[in-house]
């Protein structure tokens, strides 16, 4: 599938600021399963220097930086041409080694994968997170690839979506308990039952085609998994389903918070109120 995608995110401030450092999350990979073939990054006011980086997860970024000069506006306009080649999202043989739960790893590969291993929350997974993945272990006598797709049915079967267009994903625990939650809170619970079994999991941000006739959209989050002999796999627990070619990766991490859209700081810090504007048109080019 091919795809443009235009984005325009507008900060208005309450009163003038001087920006610092800014970090732009907004340019899409380009790997196996896509391939970016036109990118345009537009920032009004310009910045007086602006370089493309790689982070520590392989995501290409933008980084900003201003002139000390006070501002009441920030807007930053992408357009980006993008094509997905992933049809099939199980086009792929897993390891055997790697097809029932649990999986002993190669200790290189543990230690490459170890940020995805852990728990977001560093003292212990919550129980009731512990329960589900273990269930479902059993349910499928640690079959993998039965496994994957039984928890994204099941958090999609009983989790309710609900729009929460900013904040924090909750924490996996309190997801369930509520049995509802924004894409992100739902991709959350995916990844940590993921981790409970030992699986390597991370957090996406990007797009997803969704319904043609909806001119206006806005970013999305899934999960992929690790699974040697296919590597990273998506999975979109708010629709139940393994990502194809109709989803649009910006950048993945084993952090949520390293895949926000847009990350900087102004010299008033948090004295100054501001109001987010955002806009997002994805256009089908064709297959």
């Amino acid at each position: 599938m091919r795809y443009r995608i235009r984005h325009i995110t507008r900060y208005k401030y309450q009163q003038p600021v001087t920006l610092r450092h800014h970090t732009l999350r907004l340019r899409p990979r380009s790997d196996g399963a896509q391939q970016l073939q036109g990118f345009t990054l537009a920032v009004t006011p310009a910045p007086a220097q602006q370089a493309t980086v790689t982070d520590t997860d392989g995501n290409t970024t933008v980084g900003l930086w201003f002139a000390p000069t006070p501002v009441d506006q920030l807007e930053i306009v992408t357009t980006a041409e993008v094509e997905t080649h992933r049809a099939n999202p199980f086009d792929y043989l897993a390891e055997p080694w790697a097809a029932t739960l649990p999986i002993d790893y190669p200790t290189t590969l543990k230690i490459v994968l170890a940020p995805a291993l852990e728990p977001a929350n560093a003292l212990a997974l919550a129980p009731a997170v512990v329960d589900l993945a273990q269930t479902l272990t059993h349910r499928v006598e640690g079959n993998v690839g039965f496994f994957l797709t039984a928890l994204v049915s099941h958090i999609y079967e009983t989790c309710e979506y609900t729009n929460r267009p900013t904040g924090t994903p909750w924490p996996a625990g309190i997801t369930l308990a509520k049995q509802m939650g924004s894409c992100r809170d739902l991709t959350v619970v995916f990844m940590e039952a993921c981790r409970a079994v030992g699986l390597a999991a991370r957090f996406v941000s990007g797009y997803e085609e969704g319904d043609s006739n909806i001119l206006e959209r806005d970013l999305h989050a899934w999960a992929e998994v690790y699974v040697p002999g296919g590597g990273w796999r998506g999975f979109d627990p708010t629709h139940g389903l393994a990502v194809s070619d109709r989803h649009i990766t910006l950048v993945s991490s084993p952090y949520p918070a390293q895949t926000l859209p847009i990350s900087g700081t102004t010299e008033e810090g948090s004295r100054v109120g501001a109001t987010l504007e955002t806009e997002v048109r994805i256009e089908v080019l064709g297959k």
